[in-house]
C-alpha cells in the first residue's frame, strides 16, 4: 500500500528537552497506525505535530503528498485525551453545535448511530458515564466525516468491558476505510487493533512493524514468569533472567529444559505462568522496563 502520511526527521525540544528526536515513519491509507509507548515517550507530542497543533522544530509532514495546510484540516478528526465541551447540552446538542462548524458535517442521526449513542443521546454529557463519553467524543471526531482519525490514548481510565466496546466502535469506523492513527500504552490494545505499530521511547522510535511481525522477529520460544527470590549464578547465566515488577522473566526456546534447570535448582516455582510474549515482553526487551512501568495509576470509568 502506498504511503498517505509521510513523516520524515520530526523534531521538537521544549527547552532543555527532546520530545520528539529525528524520527520517521509514514501510513498506508486504510490502516490502524499505533504509536506505541509509555507516558512521555513522545507520544503525544508527534500526534499533536502531525494534526497542526504544534509546530516542529525540524522535518516534515505530508498528506498524499502534500504539506498540512489550513483548509486540510477539513480531513482530519481528533479525538483528544480531554476535551471541554459546553455545560448543559446534550450528546445530541454536542453533535448539531460540532457539526456547524463544518460544511458536509455527518447527520446526527447517523453518527448516533454510527457510536452506538441512542440511550444516552439525549442525556446532559455531563452526566454520562466513562465510556459513554469517550463514544460521543468519537462522534464529535467523525462529525466532519475525516479522511484520518487521530485517537490519543482514548480508553484510558476505562474498565476492561467499556475499552472492548470502544474497540469494536473502531474496527466498524476501520472498515469504513478511514485512516486511523492511535497512541496508547496498552499493549492489548495495540496488539487488538493496529495492522502497524511504532513502539517509541525518550523520543526515539525503537522498533516499528506490525505486531506479529515483530514479535516473531524479537521471540521465539515463550516467556515464563516466577515471583522475585534469589537465583543461582547458573540460571542468571545461562537464563538471563530479567527483573519487572517483582518478578523475574525468562524468554526461552527449550521451556522443558528451562523448567527443569529451575526445579533442579531448587527455584520456588509457586505462582510459576508460561506464556507467549507479547509486545509489553517486546519493550521490557528494547528498553529494560515495561510500557506502563512509567505511567500514571488512572482512576477506572465505567461504560
Amino acid at each position: 500500500m502506498s504511503a498517505y502520511i509521510q513523516v520524515s526527521h520530526l523534531q521538537k525540544r521544549f527547552k532543555q528537552l527532546i520530545a520528539v528526536n529525528d524520527i520517521s515513519f509514514d501510513v498506508p491509507q486504510g490502516i490502524c497506525f499505533g504509536l506505541l509507548g509509555p507516558n512521555g515517550a513522545g507520544k503525544t507530542t508527534t500526534i499533536e505535530m502531525m494534526e497542526g497543533i504544534v509546530t516542529p522544530d525540524g522535518g516534515q509532514i505530508l498528506y498524499a503528498g502534500e504539506v498540512l495546510q489550513r483548509g486540510m484540516n477539513q480531513r482530519i478528526g481528533i479525538q483528544f485525551q480531554h476535551t471541554a465541551l459546553q455545560d448543559y447540552l446534550t450528546g445530541r446538542e454536542c453533535l448539531r453545535m460540532f457539526g456547524s462548524f463544518y460544511p458536509n458535517a455527518l447527520g446526527e442521526e447517523e453518527l448516533i448511530a454510527l457510536c452506538h449513542l441512542q440511550d444516552f443521546a439525549d442525556q446532559d454529557h455531563r452526566k454520562l458515564s466513562g465510556g459513554q463519553k469517550q463514544r460521543l467524543l468519537l462522534a464529535l471526531a467523525l462529525v466532519n466525516d475525516p479522511h484520518i482519525l487521530f485517537l490519543d490514548e482514548p480508553t484510558t481510565g476505562l474498565d476492561p468491558h467499556a475499552r472492548r466496546n470502544f474497540w469494536d466502535l473502531i474496527n466498524r469506523i476501520k472498515a469504513l476505510g478511514k485512516t486511523i492513527v492511535l497512541t496508547t500504552h496498552y499493549m492489548d490494545e495495540a496488539e487488538t487493533l493496529c495492522d502497524d505499530i511504532a513502539i517509541m521511547d525518550k523520543g526515539k522510535i525503537i522498533a516499528r512493524g506490525a505486531p506479529r511481525e515483530l514479535l516473531a522477529e524479537h521471540f521465539s520460544g515463550v516467556l515464563i514468569r516466577l515471583r522475585n527470590q534469589t537465583l543461582s549464578a547458573q540460571i542468571m547465566q545461562q537464563c538471563q533472567p530479567q527483573l519487572e515488577h517483582n518478578h523475574w522473566h525468562i524468554h526461552t526456546d527449550a521451556v522443558e529444559q528451562t523448567l527443569r534447570l529451575l526445579v533442579e535448582d531448587g527455584a520456588d516455582l509457586e505462582g510459576l505462568h508460561v506464556k507467549t510474549a507479547n509486545l509489553d515482553d517486546l519493550f521490557l526487551k528494547l528498553t529494560g522496563h515495561g510500557l506502563q512501568e512509567s505511567g500514571a495509576k488512572q482512576e477506572v470509568s465505567h461504560a
